[in-house]
This record gives C-alpha cells, sequence and structure tokens, in this order.
C-alpha cells in the first residue's frame, strides 16, 4: 500500500488500539489493546433505521445468554470494550441480552450507517472492513476491521437480529482522512482556547498503556498474560442460565471504575486527539438520547468510557469541533484477514494470535481440546505422525501447566508448550507452521456482492470468476500453459495488474523451460482493495485502465530502457491498444540516445518480446524493425565504447554484451530460413571464417570441430575422414537442404554475422579491457566462431609473460566466468588448462596476492564436482609434450585432444549388452 493508507497508520483506519498503544498511529487508546478506528462521516450523517429483526443467522457463539429479568435502563449503557477481544465480544453479547436497550451506538464511523445492515447477509462472512477512501485521493484511505470475535460486530448482529437501530457515532472519516497528511500522517487540532483566556502550551503528556498499568497493579508482567486471565479466559459456566442482568453488566462496571482511575492519573494518555474524537461521541450520545431515550447501549473502547460519561456542555463540545478540515469520501465493505489483524503487521489495534482468540470464541465448550485436535489435524496435513493418545496426553499437559502457573484456563502460552514437548518433540520448527496457520491464520473474509465498490473492483471481481481465480489469503502458486485460452487470459489478467500497481501475483520460476509455460504466487492482501481505488482512475475496466496507464506511462518515460520495459510488459499483458503510443515512443527514445550502454540494456526486453508473437500469438512485427535498428547501432558503437574502462565499468559492459548476445540470438533465431540461407550461400562462394564469421556463428561446435578438420564427438573414424578431407563442402549441407529456395529478408538477416565480427574485433584488441576480451572469446567459441585452436592462441596471447597479472586473470574470469560450462572447458581441453597453469605458476610472488580474489571468485563459481577435477588435474601435472594427437599418451588419463581407442573399445562389451540382439558395431580402426 502506499504510505498513505491507513492500515499502516491505523490512525483513521481500523480500530486503532484505544489504549494507549506505542505502535497505533493513531492517538487513540481503549483498554486492552486498540481502539477501534478514528472514522469520520459527513457532518449530516444521515439516520440509518435499524435492520428489520429478519433472518439474521446466528452462531452458537452468538446464541443468547438468558437473564433472570431485564431491566429499564435509566442512563445509558456504557459497555467499554477491547476491540478484538472474545471475552469482551461474549460479555457485550450478554450485556445486551441483559439489559435490551432501545439502540445501539458503536465506536465506527458514521459514513457506515448506511452499510450496517449488510452485515446480516449470507454472504457477509467476517474478518471484514470498513474501507473509506478521499474521493480525490483513494490512497487517502482508513480501514476498520472487524473479526468475528471484535465486540462491535457482536453489538452490530445483535442489534440487526432484534430489530434494534444500530449507528456509529466515532469522528467522521470525512475529517479524520482530511486530518491526514499526503504522507499518511496525523496532526492532531489543537482545541481552540476561550477568547477570554490566553492559550495554554502544557507540556504533551507521555502515552500510557492502560492494560500495562492494570496489570503492574495486579503483578504482573505480562499485560497480556493478565488480560486474558481476568477477561479472555473467564466461561459463563454451566450456571450461566442462573445469572441475573446485574451479573452481566458487573464486569462492565469494574472496568469503568478502573479507566476513570487511570484517566484521572494520566489525563488523555498522550493521545490530545481523542478530546475531538470523544467530543463528537457524547454530541452523537445526546442526539440518540433524545430519540429513544434513556435506553441505548454505547459499545466503544474502554479507555473512552470516562469521558463519555463525564459531565460537559455542548458548547463545549461543538467548540472543539470547530473549524475541522473535510474531504469527501467514499466507503464499502472489503474482506480483512486473520493476518492483517495481528499487530506484527503494523496495525496499533493489533492481537498477537488472531487465530486463537477466534477459536477461542467460537468454542462453546472444551476450548483446549479443540484446539489439539486441530493442532493434530494441520500435522497430520503435513504428514507428520500424530495419533489421538497424542491429543490426550497434550491436553493434560496444558492443563497441569495452567494448575502450575495458577491461571484459570490455559492459555496459549501452555498449549504452546504442550504442542512442542508432546507432537513436536521438542523442535520449534513445526510450531512455526502452527503459529502461522492456526495462531495466527490465514482466513480470508467475504463481502456481499451488493456492497458498494468502485466499477474497477466490479468488473476485476466478474474476471475472476470468469477464470476461475477466486482470492486467497493463503499463498499459493499456479502454472499457466499459455496455449490453453484460460490460461493465456489469467496471465493477461495478472500482467494488466501489475502495470496498474495492484500486486495480486508475482511470476515465479517457472519448472519448465518452454516459453509458453509461467508459473505465478498469488496472494490477496486487504490494502489491495486501495490499489484496485486507486486504479479506478485510468478506467472502469482492468483492460482499459491498464491501457491508459501504459500510454501515460509511455509518453512520461525519459529512459530508453523503461519504454522497452513498457514495451514487453504491455505484451506480456495483450494490450494491443496500447502499443501504437508505446511503439513511437520507443522509436523516438531510440533515436535520440547515444549511449551504447543504454541500447544494450534496452535490447533484451524487445528481443523477448518478439518471441511473444508465437507464444501469445501477437502481432510483434513493429518490434522487429525497432530491435534492429537497436542492434545495428550496438554494432558499431560497442568497440569505441570498450576501452578506457575500469574494473566497475568493464563488469558493467560485460553483463551488457552477455545480455545482448542473448538477445541478438533470439533475432536471429526469428529471422528464420532468411539467415541460415545467406550463412550458406556466404559459406559456398568460399568465404573463409575469419573473414566472415557468420557461418560459423550459424553452426554448433561439433560442426565447428567438424570444419576445423576434428571428428565430432561420436563420430567414426570413417565419418572423420570424409569430413577433414571436405571441410567446405559439410557446412552447407547442413544449413541449405537440397532444393531450398531464399527466404525475403528480415530487419535481422545478417545480424548474427555483424554481431560475431563485433565479438571478433573485441577479442583481438589490446586496448579492450581484459575481462570484455576473454568474455568476447568466449561467446565466439561457445557459437562456433572460433576453433578450439584459435580460442588457444588467443588465451596463449592473453596469458603470456608480458601481459600484466591482473589483466590476464580479468581474461580467465571474462572466459571462464560468469557463464555455465566455463570450468568444464577447463576439464575438457587440457591445451586451455595447462595454459592457466603455465601462467598462474609463472605469476611473481609479489603480484600472486593482487590476482588472488579475481581467481578466486571466477574459480569459487563452479560446481564442487569440476573445482574437484581441475584440482586432481593440476595434481596430476600436464601432458607430456611427445602426446600423440590421438590421446594415447598423456599425463591425465581420459583427457585429452584425441581419442582414447582402448578406453572406446573397453565400452564395447556393455553396449551389447544393453543393445542386445542388435548387430555388433563393426571393428573401429585405429
Amino acid at each position: 500500500m502506499s504510505d498513505r493508507t491507513a492500515s499502516e497508520e491505523p490512525v483513521a483506519g481500523a480500530p486503532v488500539a484505544d489504549m494507549p498503544v506505542a505502535e497505533a498511529a493513531v492517538p487513540v487508546t481503549d483498554v486492552p489493546g486498540a481502539e477501534p478506528p478514528v472514522a469520520e462521516t459527513p457532518d449530516t450523517a444521515a439516520p440509518v433505521p435499524g435492520a428489520p429483526a429478519t433472518a439474521v443467522p446466528v452462531s452458537a457463539a452468538e446464541a443468547p445468554v438468558p437473564a433472570t429479568a431485564v431491566p429499564v435502563l435509566d442512563a445509558p449503557l456504557l459497555l467499554g470494550v477491547r476491540h478484538h477481544g472474545p471475552g469482551s465480544a461474549r460479555a457485550v453479547r450478554a450485556a445486551l441480552d441483559a439489559a435490551r436497550p432501545a439502540a445501539v451506538l458503536i465506536e465506527g464511523p458514521p459514513e457506515g450507517d448506511a452499510l450496517l445492515p449488510l452485515a446480516a447477509d449470507p454472504q457477509m462472512r467476517p474478518p471484514v472492513a470498513l474501507l473509506a477512501h478521499a474521493v480525490d485521493d483513494p490512497g487517502r484511505a482508513a480501514f476498520w476491521p472487524l473479526a468475528e470475535f471484535s465486540p462491535e460486530w457482536v453489538a452490530i448482529r445483535w442489534a440487526l437480529a432484534h430489530g434494534v437501530p444500530v449507528r456509529f457515532i466515532d469522528l467522521p472519516a470525512t475529517h479524520s482522512l482530511a486530518l491526514k497528511d499526503p504522507r499518511g500522517e496525523e496532526a492532531a487540532p489543537a482545541p481552540e482556547a476561550p477568547a477570554d483566556e490566553a492559550p495554554a502550551d502544557p507540556a504533551p503528556t507521555p502515552a500510557v498503556d492502560p492494560i500495562r498499568v492494570l496489570a503492574e497493579t495486579a503483578g504482573y508482567d505480562d499485560p497480556e498474560r493478565w488480560w486474558e486471565d481476568v477477561v479472555e479466559h473467564r466461561s459463563p459456566g454451566a450456571d450461566a442460565t442462573s445469572r441475573t442482568a446485574a451479573d452481566a453488566l458487573a464486569p462492565f462496571a469494574a472496568l469503568a471504575e478502573a479507566m476513570t482511575a487511570l484517566r484521572e492519573a494520566y489525563g488523555d494518555g498522550g493521545h490530545p486527539r481523542d478530546a475531538v474524537r470523544e467530543a463528537y461521541m457524547r454530541i452523537q450520545l445526546r442526539t440518540a438520547r433524545k430519540e429513544f431515550g434513556d435506553g441505548v447501549a454505547v459499545v466503544c473502547g474502554a479507555w473512552h468510557v470516562p469521558a463519555l460519561a463525564g459531565r460537559t456542555t455542548l458548547a463545549a463540545d461543538r467548540a472543539l469541533l470547530k473549524g475541522l478540515p473535510k474531504v469527501k469520501t467514499e466507503m464499502t465493505w472489503v474482506p480483512w484477514t486473520h493476518r492483517r489483524l495481528a499487530r506484527h503487521s503494523g496495525y496499533g489495534a493489533g492481537i498477537d494470535s488472531p487465530g486463537w482468540y477466534g477459536h477461542l470464541f467460537a468454542a462453546a465448550d472444551r476450548p483446549i481440546e479443540r484446539w489439539m485436535t486441530k493442532v493434530a489435524g494441520l500435522l497430520r496435513e503435513e504428514d507428520r505422525s500424530v495419533s489421538t493418545a497424542h491429543v490426550i496426553e497434550a491436553v493434560r499437559l496444558a492443563e497441569t501447566l495452567a494448575a502450575m502457573r495458577g491461571r484459570p484456563l490455559a492459555g496459549l502460552g501452555e498449549t504452546t508448550d504442550a504442542v512442542r514437548a508432546v507432537m513436536c518433540e521438542g523442535s520449534d520448527v513445526p510450531l512455526a507452521l502452527i503459529q502461522d496457520r492456526l495462531v495466527v491464520g490465514e482466513t480470508l473474509g467475504e463481502v456481499p456482492d451488493t456492497a458498494p465498490a468502485v466499477p474497477l473492483q466490479r468488473d476485476l471481481t466478474r474476471t475472476q470468476r470468469t477464470l476461475r481465480l477466486k482470492p486467497e489469503a493463503l499463498e499459493r502458486q499456479i502454472d499457466l500453459d499459455l496455449r490453453k485460452e484460460t490460461d493465456a487470459a489469467r496471465s493477461r489478467l495478472l500482467y494488466r495488474l501489475r502495470l496498474l500497481g495492484i500486486g495480486w501475483g508475482e511470476p515465479a520460476e517457472s519448472r519448465s523451460t518452454g516459453t509458453f509455460r509461467e508459473s505465478w504466487r498469488l496472494r490477496w492482501e486487504p490494502e489491495l482493495h486501495v490499489r484496485v481505488a486507486e486504479a479506478g482512475v485510468w478506467g472502469t475496466t482492468v483492460e482499459s485502465a491498464a491501457t491508459a496507464k501504459a500510454e501515460s506511462q509511455a509518453l512520461a518515460a525519459t529512459a530508453l530502457s523503461e519504454v522497452t520495459a513498457l514495451a514487453e510488459h504491455c505484451l506480456l499483458a495483450g494490450l494491443a491498444d496500447a502499443l501504437p503510443v508505446v511503439m513511437k515512443a520507443l522509436a523516438d527514445r531510440a533515436a535520440l540516445d547515444a549511449d551504447v550502454g543504454h541500447l544494450a540494456d534496452a535490447l533484451p526486453a524487445l528481443a523477448r518480446s518478439l518471441r511473444y508473437g508465437d507464444v501469445r500469438a501477437t502481432d510483434t512485427a513493429a518490434l522487429s524493425e525497432v530491435a534492429a535498428g537497436l542492434a545495428e547501432r550496438i554494432c558499431v558503437g560497442l568497440p569505441p565504447a570498450c576501452t578506457g574502462l575500469d574494473a566497475d565499468g568493464a563488469e558493467a559492459l560485460r553483463r551488457q554484451i552477455d545480455g545482448v548476445h542473448s538477445a541478438i540470438g533470439l533475432l536471429a533465431a526469428g529471422a528464420g530460413p532468411a539467415e541460415a540461407d545467406t550463412a550458406a550461400s556466404t559459406e559456398a562462394d568460399g568465404t573463409s571464417a575469419e573473414a566472415a564469421p557468420a557461418g560459423a556463428a550459424t553452426a554448433t561446435p561439433s560442426e565447428a570441430a567438424t570444419s576445423a578438420g576434428a571428428a565430432p564427438t561420436g563420430a567414426t573414424p570413417t565419418e572423420a575422414t570424409s569430413a577433414e578431407a571436405a571441410p567446405a563442402e559439410a557446412a552447407p549441407t547442413e544449413a541449405t537442404p537440397t532444393g531450398a529456395t531464399s527466404a525475403e529478408a528480415t530487419p535481422t538477416t545478417g545480424l548474427r554475422d555483424r554481431w560475431s565480427a563485433v565479438l571478433r574485433k573485441l577479442a583481438g584488441r589490446d586496448t579492450v579491457a581484459g575481462l570484455i576480451r576473454g568474455r568476447a572469446t568466449r561467446l565466439l567459441l561457445d557459437d562456433g566462431g572460433l576453433t578450439e585452436d584459435e580460442a588457444a592462441r588467443l588465451m596463449g596471447l592473453a596469458l603470456s609473460p608480458g601481459t600484466p597479472p591482473t589483466d590476464a586473470a580479468a581474461w580467465i574470469e571474462g572466459f571462464v566466468g560468469g557463464a555455465s560450462g566455463g570450468g568444464m572447458l577447463l576439464v575438457h581441453d587440457e591445451r586451455l588448462l595447462a595454459l592457466v597453469d603455465t601462467w598462474l605458476t609463472g605469476v611473481p610472488a609479489d603480484t600472486f596476492t593482487d590476482v588472488l580474489p579475481l581467481l578466486r571468485r571466477t574459480f569459487s563459481a563452479f560446481e564442487p564436482g569440476v573445482r574437484r577435477t581441475l584440482g586432481e588435474l593440476a595434481r596430476r601435472g600436464p601432458a607430456p609434450e611427445h602426446a600423440s594427437s590421438d590421446g594415447t599418451d598423456h599425463g591425465c588419463p581420459g583427457f585429452g585432444p584425441g581419442l582414447d581407442t582402448d578406453r572406446a573399445d573397453a565400452v564395447e562389451p556393455v553396449l551389447h549388452l544393453l543393445l542386445a540382439g542388435a548387430a555388433a558395431p563393426s571393428e573401429a580402426s585405429a
């Protein structure tokens, strides 16, 4: 989310801790915990009649607790609670059943009054949140989360089920959002002093945590443990039906008395903004008393109870609200998650264990036994052996620990200790899974389709249903086959959302190497609703919004790489309408940018985009000409740019050369038969590899070895002889089948030839940095543009005694480092290894320490097996100078330039066994 959203600044959002909690961005503190968000509504909130007492499903946890008598309230019933506390929720339900108020007032933004009837909708499943955002700036937003065990949610459901009017009475969101600056911070408005008094400038009151103070007074060092013992673990018991109304109201009276003492000692608790909120709540309470009489109930953070019970004048309260800024707001219900209720998420009113609290609230009886059963089920799903006996022993141990620690009921600490000892065998690894899945939980709420939403959100919801992509709080990975229309549409949706800044999905590494497969990690966060609202300014559908934003970004982009990345994104997202604008911007930036580094950074994205024409059936012809133009300019400007570089500049340019090399390979492959025919005709004309390396560049390494006179791996001696006798005819036969016709030339025809010529220039120039010369040599060798003899000659020159050791070490790093297979070159080509070994042993002692870091960095990137083999070869020493070319006499058995016929003959019996019944191969000749 943007740094202006309320999920990070609980101030104007989710029930921010009413208790002065240090993390709460909103200076609001409620008793145990956090306090509901400071929300603001328009000056005149339309009264919302209470929902009719029609079918409102009532869960077991919401079942009414009968009282022996129903008193007639002669004063407002102030129910101070801790937000998201199951004990407070049960107590609120019991108090409402006992008191039967004429109206229920709840701490929350009055703009949400019109949305309250939706809480009775069967499709509404907590956790949910009220989301308010500024109409002109959707990023300025606030959340008011409610869970099934939140006292406010219980009060709303009770009122709707009993046909009792219910309203929010906190500061309207229209004010609270206006009080937030663009960075999401709030400035507490200073109350105006009477005209006849000088403005006071008192020192700020230090922040206070009411629960901590009460816990320390009771002798507890852990505030959460004290709250659980006195509130959360209190159970109505078997005699619940015999309780009187006074019993149901007694806890709130005791808590109000404690909060009154704290407010007298600590004032506003370091949260001056509470004075404004409480003034507005008192005004709304007066209005409700005039309409419904004194028989109203107020559910609010316990920290506010003394302020609402105190006597103040209407004029004084209105003076506190005078001059508050306003902003036009919109509000709706959005799904929330247990994870976002957790304190570690940054939510000021958060709790440590929302999943555990939800369990305590829902479990009508035997909560510990039911919890252990859940834990056992989770561990079994993860293939851990947990039996019924484990569950029984864990329950016994948790209850024993609670008794030893003097607790009324085993809490989360006792159950965790018991699970660790009995089910996890003392290991904390399974406990991490339990903490994530059960203690915190991944529950994602649901809201009905009738809830207000911006058009973009509605289009996204329809698309998600059409593509069967359900938003889930638990992270999951999906694999897409782009050859299937549904999967291709899913991919386009996810890329469009990423373009709009809605990060529902992140590309993941695919298990397949094909370009027709993609993998995504999906996880829906509540804050994404704010992102959707922000993106709504671009359009009413996902496609139109993404198109409009892409066009805007293309016109605003200043760097060539930005436009190329945007063009690639548009192709991935299937935004055909945006491509003309993006392509025009790309052509304009490419024509004006003369920096080779910028061009090299831009080309790979364009080359990747060109292959989407095959994978996604997207027309990429417009990109081909631009890509070819960039490649041509790189070929012209690269050699001069490679001179006079320091170590860091050479490393950066080496990475860019690797990217350009891969890009040109893709571009040349896309050229199709045209380039192959050009290469074949070039070789048929008798052009040598030295003068025109393109033909060799299109050949594989084994073909290059054949044209050089060496038999490719696996060839018989007869084949080797024929290849050696007629190397010129072999390559054309491979490249141009008989009867092939020349294809129409494309913008990329001959591009590989020109790039190969550039690499040859870089490999042979002494003024080019050693790192780049070595890398150019390696790229030519891999593509068949150099024979092994030529590569050995260039290495010998680079490692000659006249070359400074640091330059030689850089050449080695460029040649064998930074790419796969570098170590295997040295393993299987003893000449190259001997050159490196001879150079290294000849490095003077005074410069050896200078080249050691470069060599260590290069060789440490090799696989362990490759390093081990190189060490063994170095220990055995180089091959003797008189070693024959057939490999029958060399110092390292198994490695050499020729074919070891004795070892090859030894394999023949095994092949006969594997190929039982096959004709015996012809006798190998020497």
